[in-house]
């Protein structure tokens, strides 16, 4: 061998820095997309286990609670199994989620009067969010009692609203429940406790 052949090309310093440095970065890059990774699937797992077990963000659709929502809203419902007369429950009914306001618990009697009054056990409830007061449409003999693990139901724009009235939709079960309607969340004008 000849001498030029075996000589070995040692680095400089400034070579042996930029490399290094070169190496922390690398380093530092995986580092950062790790935790980066980590904190994202936390905090999908997270948004799951909530909207899964204690909220449901839903968009109106129809007329049927005017004025109180309009088409296009969006809300948050809150997972419960107890409401009161006037509380804003969201529930699946044919495959579609629909809004509408408890007006009676299990055992509740209810009566529609011909002008759309409700009473509830014999008081007539106080509806100011009511847009259109009508007792059809109905195929149901008033009073009523409401059966066991069921929630009488009406929209607040009764003329447009198919609800506990027609046996179509009677009163709803507790297994088709999603939740108390509690804020709305758009538009933003409107953004508020409901």
């Amino acid at each position: 061998m000849s001498e030029e052949n075996s000589q070995v090309v040692k680095p400089s310093v400034d070579e042996l820095k930029a490399e290094l440095k070169r190496e922390n970065r690398k380093t530092e890059y995986r580092n950062v997309l790790r935790n980066t990774m980590m904190v994202v699937i936390v905090v999908a797992a997270l948004a799951v286990l909530i909207s899964s077990f204690f909220i449901t963000v839903l968009k109106v659709t129809g007329d049927s609670m005017t004025p109180t929502l309009d088409t296009g809203e969006i809300v948050i419902a809150q997972n419960s199994s107890t409401f009161k007369p006037g509380d804003l429950i969201a529930f699946y009914y044919n495959n579609k989620v629909l809004v509408k306001r408890v007006m009676g618990s299990p055992g509740d009697w209810i009566t529609i009067d011909d002008d759309g009054f409700v009473s509830v056990n014999g008081v007539r409830l106080d509806e100011d969010y009511v847009s259109d007061r009508s007792l059809d449409p109905t195929d149901l003999e008033f009073p009523y009692q409401v059966p066991e693990n069921r929630y009488f139901v009406l929209g607040d724009h009764r003329s447009a609203s198919i609800d506990s009235r027609s046996s179509v939709v009677g009163c709803v079960t507790k297994e088709q429940l999603i939740g108390k309607i509690i804020f709305r969340v758009f538009p933003f004008k409107n953004i508020g406790k409901l």
